[in-house]
């Protein structure tokens, strides 16, 4: 039985879930760089950390949701990885959203530590983690899974087990390359939109009314007509997410015309200094 948990990385996403883990009564012992937010969690209950090792020493089962750089980092450098100092039979759950190379070198130094291994990058905003309402997509061993479904029950509405290690990156692969369009195609439109003399008011209601509508036109249409990028889902994880995206579709010689536009206009947002706003300030590179 899972009881003592270790998480390392409260950022925008991570700091929600980690908030919805103690609803489940968890010995929870959390870690981030920033010290304050590790110290906003303690007021609410959970055991701080002053280093990744510290918060994952002696654990059932450790969460990680990091940025890859920060990850690896976090996970193997030398003196200070916490992944060599875990207990043989702990649960690994990787959370965050990787290159596909760094999930399976995770994965095979979990293995080399006979850890179970699990990949699980979530899908959803700030909003989402906040209600517990995050989608998981899970690559690993079924067994494993299901020791992990009752923690997962506290932070996810959705939980969809895509298949061996390696599988949940790919699909997520797939979701940030649509999630990516729809946002650049919503920003032009509205752009197109206001040049024919519509406000995004008019645009979306318009939307609204018939087979367009859907949550993320509403919600990101509405908060760009009022001027709001403050960030939700960082546009600097989007345009990474696209990278990735761009890289496994070079290795299967596959042509992706319009996602090779949509990366272009990311790239200016983040030449821009866009990245910590809100993906939906990708339209600031078309109103020029």
């Amino acid at each position: 039985m899972v009881k003592k948990v270790g998480f390392v990385g409260l950022g925008t996403v991570g700091r929600h879930m980690a908030i919805n883990l103690m609803k489940g009564n968890y010995d929870l012992t959390v870690y981030d760089s920033n010290p304050e937010t590790v110290e906003e969690l303690v007021k609410l209950g959970a055991n701080g950390a002053a280093t990744a090792i510290e918060a994952t020493k002696g654990k059932d089962l450790v969460i990680v949701i990091l940025a890859e750089k920060e990850e690896l980092e976090a996970a193997l450098s030398t003196g200070t990885g916490f992944l060599a100092g875990l207990d043989p039979g702990t649960i690994l759950v990787d959370m965050g959203t990787h290159s596909l190379e760094t999930t399976m070198e995770l994965a095979e130094k979990a293995a080399q530590q006979r850890l179970m291994f699990l990949e699980a990058p979530v899908w959803g905003t700030k909003e989402h983690a906040a209600n517990g309402l995050l989608t998981i997509l899970a690559g690993g061993d079924i067994a494993v899974l299901g020791r992990c479904r009752e923690l997962f029950s506290f932070i996810s509405l959705n939980l969809i087990h895509m298949g061996e290690v390696g599988s949940a990156t790919r699909m997520k692969f797939v979701v940030t390359q649509f999630q990516a369009h729809l946002m650049e195609g919503l920003a032009e439109t509205l752009v197109f939109g206001d040049k024919l003399g519509f406000s995004a008011s008019q645009v979306l209601e318009v939307f609204d009314s018939g087979g367009l509508a859907s949550p993320l036109v509403h919600s990101k249409g509405r908060t760009i007509s009022r001027g709001d990028f403050s960030r939700n889902l960082a546009l600097k994880y989007v345009y990474e997410g696209l990278k990735s995206v761009k890289q496994a579709a070079d290795r299967t010689e596959l042509e992706l015309p319009g996602s090779a536009a949509v990366l272009e206009v990311y790239e200016q947002a983040m030449k821009d200094g866009r990245g910590e706003e809100d993906f939906s300030a990708v339209i600031k590179v078309l109103r020029r």
